[in-house]
């Protein structure tokens, strides 16, 4: 069976954790197995640069990084959510792609289908720059990036002020639901590829 992980970059329960979830039961729907895991409530610290990773094939620093790169590794496809924070993704999803350098190494995530929702103020925007940062994560990966196959925009692309707006943001809801759909159209393919 095809997997689905869906990261949520934020450090709260508000509208990326609504979009993120759009995007999985999109993929659901289509047959996949979906897993959520909320980074915002979990313990991963930045890479310190000790290089412990190049002689242990794994991140030494003892936190919850490892199980989610884990899981991570054994998916096929991989939908990154994030708010956009001054143009860019948040600190919670950045610590735990920073310490993705051995996942690097080893190829753990060549040709897995990657997919970014990002949302961001109405007023401030920066939804494109957020996503533009995950996608570079996912082409140094070597991963293959997917967006909204119906509208064409690079990813779910939620506007919100306040933490639950993302439950009536039409465009946001659309973009994520097609962003998963996608991500799971192309996972899917490569699984049943002779």
């Amino acid at each position: 069976m095809v997997k689905i992980i869906g990261l949520v970059g934020s450090p709260r329960d508000g509208n990326t954790l609504i979009l993120v979830k759009e995007a999985l039961l999109a993929a659901k729907k289509l047959g996949c197995d979906t897993e959520l895991v909320h980074l915002g409530r979990m313990k991963i610290s930045s890479c310190s640069v000790c290089d412990g990773c190049r002689k242990e094939n794994k991140c030494v620093i003892d936190d919850d990084f490892n199980q989610v790169a884990d899981s991570v590794s054994k998916a096929d496809g991989v939908i990154m959510g994030s708010p956009v924070y001054f143009g860019g993704m948040s600190a919670q999803l950045k610590s735990f792609v920073d310490r993705t350098r051995y996942l690097r190494r080893t190829n753990a995530l060549v040709d897995k289908i990657g997919g970014a929702v990002t949302v961001g103020g109405a007023r401030n925007g920066g939804q494109e720059t957020a996503i533009q940062q995950i996608h570079n994560f996912f082409l140094i990966q070597g991963m293959i990036v997917a967006g909204d196959e119906n509208t064409r925009h690079y990813g779910g692309t939620g506007h919100a002020q306040n933490k639950a707006d993302s439950k009536t943001d039409v465009c946001g809801i659309e973009t994520s639901r097609n962003l998963g759909t996608h991500v799971a159209k192309v996972a899917i393919k490569l699984k049943n590829k002779p």
